[in-house]
């Protein structure tokens, strides 16, 4: 690879960069140089005895270029302070003077550090030119009498850096025999370099997200085709095509400039029992293990600016329950280690948090686990003042970057394959500082065990296996293509499902206890906005009022919004807002009435004028009648008023709505910036108003946000990319529309409709009617080619919004708005359900992040981070469906409801419940939410004493005595109150032979032994299993019916014919 690198990339002034000099085109940034200069000087002299070894000068000597990979904190300063690294330069910095000793090319492209260092420190930049075939001698010479010539002659320099080329040779020799005492500036550097700016953070965050990006975009889609097509290939062929794959960007869909990047090391790969968890580790000549159970370990590296960012994972192929525990322990270790990371902290804070979890998990892998946590990144791959080890005191501060890296080494477990034996684990991240704590810049590659370990084959290691949670994931595929597992083994699965569920349970519990105890049991709900409006004045003046016409008759002001009513003689103004209600009637004689109700203070069930509240006193009136002999007239008026008025409340209702809206900033157009990305002839939910033609609009992505506009001016909205709570794109399959929908953080208008929900979408078919036309043949031409022209209109608009949705995604992509975490989310269409979320049945989707229901108004968002627990209603007695009501964290706002969905749904909804961390219960009756939630919120203290959610635990409450049933009765709402007599009362009559003699028998001979089993106790153990099979008898049936008529609100949703999904497996 040396045709890619200088030096290890860094940008070299005596390359490329020289090259352009001369043309002009390479520049030293003298903001920053004077900036960093200040930073250099100010250090130095406040940490002069402490890290700087009490030198009064100090050297940094750069050798010639190397087509090696290697760090040195000579190149590291270069860069650092002056944007590129300078070969073959001398480099002493004295409090009066900084010396440069290099050839006359660099010395031209030095020039302009003078002007910049007397500015920053009020020091004067002397140039040594040496000739090209000259050692430097007399310059050096010169270099040194000058140091000499000050009052302690303490000379620092980089001890640890060995002399290369003969520039640095002979330079070496002087400084040891001048007689002058030298130190070791290697600490002092180390620290200045530790805390980064926020432009070298910006370059950290790019060599992050190309790093991570490689690794999810190519390693692992590479390893999952390799091992699923079962071909064979080396460790360094992999090595190779990764490194190929970072150093063009764009095939990772990585938008950043080939020239502006490079790896910090060979990629890494290793497999088959061989493990090196060093960074010095290579990749060997070896073809990549993944037979059962393997390891396979990766390791990646990039730069960018020079700046490194590091990622390891390990990959989990059909991994045994001791593999699959130490993973999930090295796992917790890992993450306790970052969230140690804190300004502040000790650097050893993170070891011994992660060694506290391996202690308290595994003690026996203790002596496994590496010995330290990480080391500071940056323009070095390893800082050494930043080694996250149990002796490091140093204190944490904002800007410093980290590689968190542990791992466990020389691992065994019981194989019959040599290569499995041995094992090792390792995850590594990189981590910046923040003021709030810590980021994990690499975590687009998740390290969840769901997304590592895969599972292959069943019939291996089956002594382990049973006792772990395998999961599978090949290409974020949700069902296995693999062979169905055996029943002993769906019935292990169910149980490590009922394990992961005791263990939300207990978390949940304790996260629901410590939000309650810390009052942020809820974060408002919205409901209760207060309504303001203006003063409405028909007139301010009493000359404002028009003249009567002639006879006194009944006027609609369409200008003032008002009505002028003729009373006593005298035309009286109204306000058309304080009108309730007009309506006219005719009598038999051919007289017509008129009749206007006003709003009145007092009057119950009606929205009244806030302005009547200010002067209750007052004299209201509160309904007029009129008779008139001319109905056309009567009918006008009362046609103008409702008119008014309603044009009146809208306006008005749209003015409050606007009121209550969160303040925006405005889109920034892209302008000359960049072409808008565009996406035409969409159309728009909610509508536009108004009763014209409908007319469709163009979406483009400017600098900030969306914008959606039609032909008409007056039809425009804009969506800004901080408001975008959720991003989903659904192409349409069995739908007939293809579509982009925006669930926002904060409401927006959309003509004058108030919504959090803006959805664009095109119809890919067009309904057609055939009038006149009998059935068509299926081998009719014209027909073929029709639905032939449907389908390629169908992929052409899926393809569109596709290209749209990628371009976006590259655009939030960028470093500026990485806080955003935004990207198009897709539904997965396989584990969708049937149910009803409102009114009509309809085909609801999960995505990796929320549950929606895109296609039906109104739309269902439901974000799976605000959910509390999830309660399965109506489970089981037999029923063709049952209910799901979704508790959010927030318990003012209402539970959700989505009833009527399939019980052949139920497997596949509990899998994804439990693969996405989600609690949930399961119920044979529909609870009273409201009440539940209500009693939670007065009294917390008691619920959280009582178990917490656990009074929803079917099992649990099962096995419980009579006092703890009582005690989690205050938490049972009214209609399952009676539902554990019910169960006793199956259980009682599970048997058929069951009787009171029986009872009577029993208790006779309970002093008895017994050598075998009754003919009782084997009827009743077939009645259970009959019941858990769902094989109950006509009997049993009926009687589940009464019970559920006697104390519980049954509500079977209709039948479905959905047939059975495979087994969900991830």
């Amino acid at each position: 690879m040396a045709d890619h690198r200088n030096g290890g990339n860094h940008p070299t002034a005596n390359k490329g960069g020289a090259g352009g000099a001369a043309g002009g085109g390479y520049t030293i940034d003298a903001s920053t140089l004077i900036r960093r200069l200040q930073s250099l000087y100010s250090h130095w002299r406040e940490n002069r005895e402490e890290l700087w070894g009490s030198c009064n000068a100090f050297a940094v000597a750069t050798p010639p270029p190397s087509d090696d990979l290697r760090y040195l904190k000579s190149s590291a300063l270069n860069i650092w302070l002056l944007g590129y690294e300078f070969p073959e330069t001398i480099m002493v910095f004295s409090d009066k003077q900084i010396h440069f000793l290099c050839s006359q090319k660099k010395a031209s492209l030095l020039d302009v550090v003078k002007k910049s260092a007397k500015e920053a420190v009020d020091v004067d930049v002397v140039m040594h030119v040496k000739a090209k075939n000259d050692d430097g001698s007399t310059q050096m010479d010169a270099i040194l009498h000058s140091i000499e010539s000050l009052d302690s002659s303490v000379l620092g320099h980089i001890a640890r850096e060995a002399p290369e080329g003969k520039l640095l040779e002979t330079w070496t020799k002087k400084i040891k025999s001048s007689g002058l005492q030298l130190s070791d500036v290697t600490n002092g550097l180390a620290d200045l370099f530790a805390v980064k700016e926020a432009g070298e953070v910006t370059n950290v965050r790019k060599a992050a997200y190309l790093t991570a990006s490689a690794m999810k975009q190519f390693v692992v889609p590479k390893l999952e085709k390799v091992i699923d097509e079962e071909k064979k290939v080396t460790h360094s062929s992999l090595m190779d095509d990764t490194e190929k794959a970072i150093l063009e960007p764009t095939r990772i869909k990585v938008k950043l400039k080939a020239d502006n990047v490079d790896i910090c090391y060979p990629p890494i790969f290793q497999s088959g029992g061989n493990f090196d968890l060093r960074p010095s580790a290579t990749s060997n000549d070896d073809h990549l293990y993944y037979d059962s159970p393997s390891v396979i370990i990766c390791a990646l590296g990039s730069r960018y600016n020079s700046y490194c960012a590091n990622v390891a994972r390990t990959f989990l192929i059909d991994s045994n329950a001791t593999q699959s525990k130490a993973y999930q322990v090295l796992l917790k270790a890992h993450e306790a280690a970052v969230g140690a990371l804190k300004p502040g902290n000790k650097a050893s804070d993170a070891y011994k948090a992660a060694l506290a979890v391996v202690e308290k998990e595994a003690p026996e892998l203790t002596s496994n686990l590496t010995k330290s946590a990480g080391t500071g990144i940056g323009l070095e791959f390893r800082e050494s003042g930043l080694n996250l080890n149990e002796k490091n005191e140093r204190i944490l501060k904002v800007g410093m970057v980290l590689n968190v890296s542990l791992g466990f080494q020389n691992m065994q477990t019981k194989s019959s394959k040599a290569k499995s034996q041995n094992y090792a684990l390792l995850i590594a991240d990189t981590v910046t500082l923040t003021d709030t704590g810590h980021e994990v810049v690499t975590s687009l590659s998740s390290k969840a065990f769901k997304d590592v370990a895969y599972s292959f084959n069943d019939d291996e290691e089956e002594d382990e296996r049973p006792q772990v949670k395998v999961e599978s994931k090949l290409n974020e595929a949700l069902y296995s293509k693999t062979s169905t597992r055996s029943d002993n083994h769906e019935m292990s699965k169910e149980e490590l499902r009922r394990q992961h569920q005791a263990d939300l349970a207990r978390k949940k519990n304790e996260e629901t206890a410590q939000r309650l105890a810390g009052g942020k049991s809820a974060t408002g709900d919205g409901r209760s906005s207060s309504r303001t409006s203006n003063d409405l004045v028909a007139y301010k003046n009493i000359n404002d009022v028009p003249p009567p016409r002639g006879d006194l008759m009944i006027q609609v002001d369409q200008r003032n919004e008002a009505i002028l009513i003729p009373l006593y003689g005298c035309m009286v103004p109204f306000h058309v807002a304080t009108v309730k209600t007009v309506s006219s009637q005719a009598d038999t004689s051919r007289n017509c009435y008129i009749r206007i109700i006003f709003n009145v203070p007092g009057t119950p069930f009606s929205s009244h004028d806030p302005n009547s509240f200010k002067n209750q006193t007052d004299i209201f009136l509160k309904e007029v009648s009129f008779r008139s002999k001319d109905p056309r007239h009567i009918s006008e008026v009362v046609q103008q008023i409702k008119t008014l008025r309603r044009n009146v409340v809208s306006r008005e209702s749209e003015r409050a709505e606007r009121a209550s809206l969160v303040t925006q900033e405005k889109l920034v157009l892209a302008g000359n910036k960049f072409k808008p990305i565009r996406l035409a002839d969409l159309w728009i939910r909610p509508t536009f108003p108004g009763r014209g033609r409908k007319l469709p609009g163009t979406l483009e992505a400017h600098d900030n946000g969306f914008r959606y506009s039609t032909s008409r001016s007056d039809e425009r909205v804009d969506i800004l990319f901080g408001n975008i709570k959720h991003a989903f794109f659904q192409a349409a399959e069995k739908e007939m529309i293809t579509l982009l929908h925006f669930h926002l953080h904060n409401h927006i208008m959309v003509g004058n409709k108030k919504t959090k929900d803006v959805q664009f979408y095109v119809e890919v078919m067009d309904v057609v009617q055939t009038l006149g036309g009998g059935k068509r043949s299926a081998y009719d031409p014209d027909e073929i080619e029709e639905e032939q022209r449907e389908r390629d209109r169908k992929n052409k608009i899926n393809m569109d919004f596709q290209n749209f949705v990628n371009r976006v995604n590259d655009l939030w992509g960028q470093p500026k708005f990485k806080g955003l975490d935004l990207e198009f989310d897709q539904p997965l269409r396989e584990l969708g359900f049937h149910g009803v979320p409102h009114k009509a049945s309809a085909f609801i989707v999960p995505t990796s992040s929320c549950l929606v229901e895109l296609i039906e108004t109104p739309f269902l968002v439901v974000t799976l981070s605000e959910i509390e627990i999830v309660n399965l209603e109506r489970v089981g007695l037999g029923q063709k469906n049952f209910d799901m009501a979704i508790v959010f964290k927030d318990f003012k706002r209402d539970v959700l409801r989505i009833d009527s969905i399939p019980s052949t749904s139920l497997d596949g909804i509990k899998e994804w419940l439990d693969t996405t961390d989600i609690k949930y219960y399961e119920s044979r009756l529909n609870m009273n939410w409201r009440a539940i939630l209500k009693t939670i919120i007065d009294d917390p203290q008691e619920f959280i004493s009582q178990g917490g959610w656990e009074f929803l635990n079917l099992e649990a409450s099962d096995s419980d005595s009579d006092g703890s049933q009582e005690s989690d009765h205050g938490y049972e709402p009214s209609d399952v109150e009676p539902e554990s007599e019910s169960e006793d009362e199956g259980s009682d009559s599970a048997s058929l032979v069951e009787s009171d003699d029986d009872e009577e028998e029993e208790e006779e001979d309970g002093s008895e032994e017994e050598e075998g089993k009754t003919w009782e106790e084997l009827e009743r153990e077939a009645s259970n299993a009959d019941r858990e099979k769902g094989d109950e008898s006509d009997s049993e049936e009926e009687r589940k019916r009464r019970k559920m008529k006697a104390f519980g609100k049954s509500r079977a949703g209709p039948s479905s014919s959905a047939p059975k999904r495979s087994k969900f497996r991830r």
